[in-house]
This record gives structure tokens, sequence and C-alpha cells, in this order.
């Protein structure tokens, strides 16, 4: 054969492999079984949510925002569909109001709302849109205005946004800054134009700086009630040029001119299509930890949707710069990327652990962050109820997350436990008296308000365990004496008369107006029933398992806990999706199905834990409803982990219970790139044994140490 077509025939064959190895590597492989939407559509079916909603309610059920973000990231760019709602997106509405680049799914943030428009018909904004013409995947969103005939795509990094706005009319076109509105109260907002393209400003109530700038040129920018609530700014555009309208946009917490540095050094000159592209990458990056085999479709699909939605929070608030605004509103700069509170009531159960043994680098500057808002305010914060950051900050420590300044964290941590005024109210009674009181209230509502001094009792004991693991590690002997001691004081909360948990009032007396199946948000318990609450001692199972007189009569209270039906009349919003008097829908009694293992029984497990993954999960019409509240990704988060067959029964402790994997293999590669494979080669879901490394294993707990050395556990079930 001649030379030069030898040489031609070399270089076709090598552009033909670096072509397909390009395409081999930006195949979606994991990012393509996620569907954003999963958690958007609201749960009514009354079967499933344990009673006929009330006119006017949407359940809070799910509340997830199908927009584009990076893990952990500050900007996640969604539309907006209702404001007041619960992450700004529900799928059963037909009008999109803007697309805005803050989300949780927490009834807040959903700042700078970003509208293209063209030629719209007075001051009221907003365009009719179809699922048809609307796709989303990790890292992006897409949908077609209809009113406004504009083809929108959205991609984000860590601190920007990027908009591309297809109009079909290439003159009067404008964008909509809707800065008096977000899910959080506004309180002023600002906005003004500094160069040719490009624009500034400032949305007050969350303190968001933004800098935008544009692929074309601002012929005016048009202010209506500057500043107010009512308020908006409009950009004309230039007329001409039939490209798509490109608006990148900045973030910052703290100044126009970092949000302007963060989006040069994170956006610049890079094309839609090359952030799009980094983003999908940076999912499959996080995706492809963990790879399984088997199962169906519709698992598949579910797991890695939930393991997506387990990482969009805590989300990050410094700057490319480093700097952040602290919890004394101070601009500083600390070395370590400063995150927001984690969803601690949550998230400490499942997500915080998950967070940690897949990206610790976040984990590790999460704790810093929170170490951080205790160094200004003298106590670690904590989210809502309880003082979870015990539990994440033990947990994660024990797993060998180290890298902090841990006896100043455990100082903080041990002021949460004993002084007033901090993350744990009522705490010198609880220190005094064992127990948080309640009083005694002739008829109470699901509205009564209250101390929860049942909820708080349980979750201060299991707090006081978490940190004396942190003080038996450090070696100060006293003070874990004292807090081990305190860890059972859920004890004082168990009336033998009832077998329940039971409120009590100040001179210890059972309160006598007792329900044990009527839910309260705050009397007695935390959006709770004595039900859900009196299987929860995570730390001392067999403390928790004598009290109701053993085994046998431990077993009979959990049957009754999943058989006895829910009475409908009984309507807390968020106490929804009922198997019994168990609620799949909130997290106070996530551990309960797992309960059964303790006493040897763990094919009654299983079996609750199989219904609530294949029917609890992804249901209605579309698949795209969830039993309850995604709540920064714990529901999701306990699919993950239940999914795996691996779950964190209690979170502060470096080991996890075994149950049946959804998949005839799971390979995960630990963050120190070992690998842990479990497999069920069996048909079957009834687990009768685990083997660890091809070793029988001593009951159905495997230690943390197999994410540190990799291993093998094997699920043999019949």
């Amino acid at each position: 054969m001649n030379k030069p077509i030898k040489i031609l025939i070399s270089l076709t064959l090598l552009i033909f492999f670096t072509v397909n190895a390009a395409n081999a590597q930006t195949q979606p492989l994991y990012t393509k079984y996620v569907n954003t939407f999963i958690g958007t559509a609201p749960l009514n079916d009354p079967k499933i949510l344990g009673y006929e909603l009330p006119k006017g309610w949407r359940s809070w059920a799910g509340l997830t925002f199908p927009g584009s973000s990076l893990p952990n990231a500050m900007v996640q760019l969604s539309p907006i569909t209702a404001y007041g709602s619960g992450a700004g997106y529900q799928y059963e509405d037909t009008v999109i109001y803007g697309f805005t680049h803050t989300n949780k799914g927490h009834w807040n943030l959903c700042n700078i709302p970003i509208l293209p428009v063209s030629n719209p018909q007075g001051n009221k904004f907003g365009s009719k849109f179809s699922h048809k013409k609307e796709s989303s995947a990790p890292g992006f969103y897409q949908v077609y205005l209809d009113d406004y005939q504009v083809n929108v795509s959205l991609t984000s990094t860590l601190r920007s946004g990027y908009h591309k706005y297809e109009f079909k009319n290439n003159t009067n076109r404008q964008i909509l800054f809707d800065l008096g509105k977000a899910n959080s109260r506004v309180s002023t907002w600002r906005i003004e134009q500094v160069a040719p393209n490009a624009v500034q400003g400032f949305q007050g109530g969350e303190n968001v700086y933004f800098y935008a700038e544009l692929n074309t040129q601002i012929n005016k920018l048009e202010k209506t009630d500057d500043g107010l609530r009512s308020g908006h700014a409009m950009l004309y555009l230039a007329d001409g040029g039939t490209a798509p309208v490109e608006l990148k946009i900045g973030l910052s917490f703290v100044s126009e001119k970092n949000a302007k540095e963060n989006l040069e050094k994170e956006i610049g000159n890079r094309s839609f299509d090359m952030i799009r592209s980094e983003a999908s990458q940076t999912w499959e990056k996080l995706l492809s930890t963990i790879q399984v085999k088997g199962g169906t479709e519709k698992q598949k699909r579910m797991f890695y949707s939930c393991l997506y939605r387990s990482f969009l929070w805590p989300a990050l608030r410094s700057d490319v710069n480093g700097e952040f605004t602290d919890a004394k509103r101070n601009v500083v700069k600390t070395g370590a990327r400063y995150y927001t509170e984690p969803s601690l009531w949550d998230t400490y159960r499942n997500k915080d652990v998950l967070l940690g043994l897949i990206t610790p680098d976040v984990t590790l500057d999460v704790i810093k962050s929170l170490k951080d808002v205790g160094d200004k305010t003298g106590f670690i914060p904590t989210f809502f109820h309880g003082d979870h950051g015990a539990s994440s900050i033990a947990g994660a420590y024990l797993r060998g997350i180290d890298n902090f300044d841990v006896e100043g964290t455990y100082k903080l941590l041990l002021r949460n436990a004993n002084v007033e005024g901090g993350p744990r109210p009522y705490i010198t009674e609880y220190i005094q008296k064992g127990y948080i009181s309640d009083p005694d209230i002739a008829k109470p509502e699901v509205e009564t308000k209250a101390k929860a001094g049942v909820s708080k009792t349980l979750e201060y004991s299991y707090d006081d365990y978490s940190v004396a693991q942190i003080a038996k590690k450090l070696g100060d002997t006293a003070n874990y004496r004292i807090l081990m001691a305190r860890s059972k004081n859920y004890k004082n909360m168990f009336d033998p008369s009832t077998r329940f948990m039971r409120g009590r009032l100040e001179n210890g007396e059972w309160i006598k107006n007792f329900d044990p199946q009527h839910p309260y948000y705050e009397y007695m318990y935390r959006e709770a029933n004595a039900w859900q609450v009196s299987f929860f001692a995570p730390h001392d199972m067999p403390g928790l398992i004598k009290l109701y007189g053993g085994p046998k009569g431990f077993e009979s209270k959990l049957d009754s806990l999943f058989t006895l039906p829910w009475n409908p009349n009984y309507i807390a919003r968020n106490v929804e999706t009922m198997i019994g008097q168990y609620c799949q829908g909130n997290q106070p009694d996530h551990e309960a199905p797992f309960a059964y293992i303790f006493i040897n029984k763990p094919a009654k497990s299983q079996k609750i834990i199989d219904y609530i993954l294949n029917n609890l999960y992804g249901i209605g019409n579309e698949g795209l409803e969830l039993s309850g509240m995604d709540d920064a990704g714990e529901m999701s988060s306990w699919y993950v982990f239940s999914a795996l067959g691996l779950y964190p029964f209690s979170a502060t402790d470096p080991k996890y219970i075994v149950t049946a994997p959804l998949f005839d293999e799971v390979k995960w590669t630990t963050s120190n790139g070992k690998t842990l494979t479990i497999s069920k080669p069996g048909k079957g879901r009834g687990v009768t044994s685990v083997r660890v490394n091809g070793k029988i294993n001593n009951g159905y707990f495997v230690s943390h140490d197999l994410f540190k050395t990799g291993g093998k556990i094997t699920v043999v079930t019949n």
C-alpha cells in the first residue's frame, strides 16, 4: 500500500477513535436516570395520605424544584410558578412568572426573579407553558414560554447562572427583573445599569447581590415602584440581531463587586454549551460514585434521582475570593468555604451521613461553618427543633472527618447542652427534672402551642449521647459520664400504663387529656403523635425494648404501629402518608421500619421497607409524586440508603444496619478510592445472614471501617 494512503487511513482511524472516545466521555450514564421533576407534583390520593385533603389545601409532599444546580451550589436556577409555595414550582400550574436563582424547598429563598418578555400586556407578567415543551437534566432546564414566544434554556455554575433566550420576535425584546418578589420577604431592592450591556443590584431580605451582563446592548432600564415590594425593573434591549440573547449573572451574599468576580471567574467568555457540559460532567462524577446493577428501570431512575436530590443542600455562601458574610453580618475570610446551616432536624438522620461519605470535603467545611457561627453567637446553630448539629458533627468526627478545631467545636456543643438561650429551649428544666413538661390543656388541637416536651426530651437525650461520644474520644471522662446518664432521660417520658411516650406536667404527673393517635405540631410532640415518637431511642434500643417488657412486648407494639388504621379525621398538614400509625411523609419515625431487626425479626422490617421503596416514591399518574416533603434531601437520602441495603440507624455511630438492597450488586467507590461492593445473589427479600468479606457477620450491623478499607458485603436471603 502506498505511503500517503497509509497515512490517510491512520489519520482517519485516529480521528474516528478520538471522536468516539470523546463521545463516550460525554454520554450520560447516570445523569440520564435523574428526573428533576420528581417531587414537584402534589400528592392527592387519600388512600396514601391517610385523609381527604381539605378544600384549598395542597399536600406538603415533595416541594422540590426542577431547575439547574451544581452540588451544594449558591445558585439554584429554577422556574417559579407560585410565590409563597414550597419551592416555587408546582407541576400542576400553567404559568411561569420568572426564573429565580436560589432555592431550598422550605417556602423561602427564590431570589432575583428574571423573565424574558416580548410585547407584554400591561404590568402583569408571566407566560403560559406546557410540559410538552419543557425538559431538564442535572445542570440544565429548558421551557418554551407560549405567551412571549421565547424558548428559555438555563444552566449554572457554583455561583453564577447562564440564561439563553431564543425570541421568535427579534424586536421589542425585554427582560423583567421582578425584584420586589421572592419566597422570602423582600425588604428592599435596587438595580442600576453599569455598562452598555450590564446591570447590578441587590435584593434585601436574604440580602443577595447580583451582577448581570448580556450579549446585546441595553437601550433603557426602567424602574417601577423603585425599592418597594410592589415594584420591578425592565430592561429594554436593542432591536436587531437574530442570535439568542444570553444573560450571565453572578450572585454574592457580600457585594456586587464579588458577584461580578464570581461571574468572571466561573463563566467569563465561555459558551452556554461549555457550561452545561461541565455541569453535566460534575453530576456524572458524583452520581457514578455508586454504580448499581439489576433492579427495574424505575428503581434506577428513582435511586439516581434521589441521590441527585441529596446533594442540593446545604448551599454555598462564600465567594470565589473566599469572602462571606458571617453571623454578625461582617464580611470575613477564613480560608474555608462557607455554607448555610444544614436542615438539621431533617437531615441529621441520614442525609448528613451521605454527604460525608461521598463529599467529605464539603462536610468538613460545613462543620467549620457551624463552628464559625458558634464563635460569633456562642452556640452551634440548629434548625427547627432539637440540637442535632451534635449528631451530625459527632457522626462525621467518628467517621474520620477530623481536620477541624475539634476541641473548640466540642466546647460549643457542651455549651449548647447546658446553657439556656441557645438551640435547647427549657434546658434547665431538662437538666433538673430529666424531662421537659407541658401544660394540661382541656381540648388540645393540632395547632395548640406548648413546649413539645416529649419530642424535646427524646431528642435532647439523643443529642446528649452524641456529644458524649466526642467527650469519650477526647478523654473527657467527667462530661462523658454526665451526658451518658442524661442520654437515658428518654425513659422519663415512657408511661408504662399506656406503653407510650407521654407528656408530663411540671409536678411529674402524666397529662390527662391524652389521645395517642392525635397529632400535634408543638404540644407534647413535634409534628407527630404518640405512636410516631414512641420508638425513638436510636442510641439505646436494648433499653427501649426493655421498657416494653422485652422483645415480645416490643414486637407487639411495633406491629400495632404499622397496622392500627389512621383516623382520617386527624389532619395535620405534614403528617401524611400513613402505614397504620406510621408516617413516612415526615421525619420523626423514619427509623421505626428498621426496629424489628433489634429483636431478630429482619423479615418484618424488610416487608415494610420494601413497601415504602416500591409504593411511596415516584407515585401518581406521571410518577412525579413523593410521599412527603423532601426536606432538603432527607426523604431522598432515606431512599438512597434503604435501596442500597445500608442505613445509618443511629447517625452518630459509625456503623450501618444491613437490609436487602433493591439491586443485585452495588459498587460504591469510597472517598479514599476503595471499593465497597454490596451484593444480593439470591432472589428472595428476607435477610437470613450477612457476610463481610466472605465471613459470617455477627448480627446485622457493619462497621464504617469498610468505607476506609473497601470490602464486600453479601446479603443472604430466602
